[in-house]
């Protein structure tokens, strides 16, 4: 028989998700996926209720339910500091997955060169690869993740028509600063490409830290695809809620994309979430001041183990160096770790296009009582060196 899409065979599938399988088989604390254990906001859920009872039902609009378009214009306005136009300026994706993947499609061809950070989350150079794209790697270096504004040049010198900036990162909880977005800016406009933002982080940021949305930058605005979901700042990953914002040139091509990939969000849930869009700036506080006690906690209890890791400045996750262990191979080490210890991670190399296999990434999404019984199997990782 004929063989199967080449361009299939340059990456595996998800490791985060395979490490979410083999910590539910060996029953593990789940600190790989990236996921709440813990209730939505109850105005969501309620309304999600409502929804089941009394529709809508059939297919929304393609590109989004104009009242969730309208809310997600009014808050992302205020939060963006720039006038949104829900007619012409959004497009709803199922889930920022989905979203990553249209900005990609709407602004490269086949043989265009993508920058891409790494550390990256590993969908990013699956998309540009499936897309026809290749993609072109600038490092983040450890411990605090800056890159070198040559290095980055080089990448838009090689041909880079754009570049993807997930901002806080994941995995290493790095928030850009202004003047590091300025240098990302100062090259996009002098090599005329596009800057593909993925911000599903962008309510979780601790002090002194701040997040700034690349589109909000001078010039920015029409080079722009700002992507993100509800996901995370509702909690709610399960309902794949995303969305591309960006100039109406851009989205007209967007929305096309997105009709033939997914034909539109799901429309109950669309619904549903126009209560949590409508929450007011008490919410947000309280979402930093949650997951800020959660990181506190987390970490304390790491250092109280003597475990080394990062310190994250956004998103919640924190990477854990595991040199003083003796394994060759990251992954090894977390299906030992989920088997013998009960934690489940995620390798860092995963991660990494450079040779990284000394740091693993745990999450800290988790109820209190979650982090505690994790922190307390975590004691056995000594069981682990060799």
């Amino acid at each position: 028989m004929k063989p199967l899409s080449s361009r299939t065979g340059t990456f595996t599938d998800s490791v985060i998700r395979r490490m979410t399988r083999i910590s539910l088989k060996y029953g593990a604390v789940n600190l790989s996926q990236g996921f709440p254990d813990f209730d939505p906001p109850k105005a969501l859920t309620e309304a999600l209720k409502r929804a089941a009872d009394n529709g809508p039902h059939q297919y929304a609009i393609t590109w989004g339910a104009q009242n969730f378009r309208e809310a997600l214009a009014k808050k992302q306005s205020g939060f963006m500091g720039m006038e949104i136009d829900p007619e012409s300026e959004i497009v709803v994706t199922c889930g920022s997955t989905e979203a990553m993947m249209c900005a990609m499609m709407t602004v490269t061809d086949p043989g265009d060169r993508v920058a891409i950070f790494s550390p990256f989350y590993e969908n990013y150079a699956a998309d540009a690869i499936l897309c026809g794209a290749v993609p072109v790697y600038v490092p983040l270096a450890p411990p605090d993740f800056s890159f070198d504004p040559e290095m980055l040049e080089d990448a838009f010198r090689k041909g880079a028509r754009a570049l993807v900036l997930c901002n806080p990162s994941n995995p290493c909880g790095k928030v850009f600063s202004r003047g590091e977005l300025t240098v990302i800016a100062d090259l996009a406009e002098k090599y005329d490409a596009y800057v593909i933002t993925d911000e599903v982080y962008e309510h979780i940021v601790y002090d002194p830290h701040e997040h700034v949305y690349f589109a909000s930058l001078p010039g920015m605005r029409d080079r722009t695809l700002s992507c993100s979901s509800l996901s995370k700042t509702y909690s709610i990953t399960g309902w794949r809620l995303g969305y591309v914002i960006a100039s109406p040139r851009i989205i007209e091509t967007a929305r096309k994309v997105h009709d033939f990939l997914t034909v539109g969000a799901a429309a109950p849930l669309m619904e549903a979430a126009v209560t949590g869009l409508t929450m007011g700036p008490d919410y947000y506080s309280e979402l930093k001041r949650t997951y800020t006690k959660k990181r506190d906690l987390f970490l304390k209890g790491l250092d109280d183990l003597e475990i080394v890791h990062n310190q994250p400045e956004g998103a919640y996750y924190v990477m854990l160096d595991i040199s003083k262990y003796g394994y060759e191979s990251d992954l090894a080490f977390c299906e030992d770790m989920a088997a013998k210890v009960g934690v489940g991670a995620v390798p860092g190399s995963s991660f990494f296009r450079e040779d990284v296999n000394h740091l693993i990434r745990l999450h800290f999404a988790k109820k209190d009582s979650t982090l505690y019984e994790a922190l307390d199997r975590l004691r056995d990782m000594v069981k682990l060196i060799r």
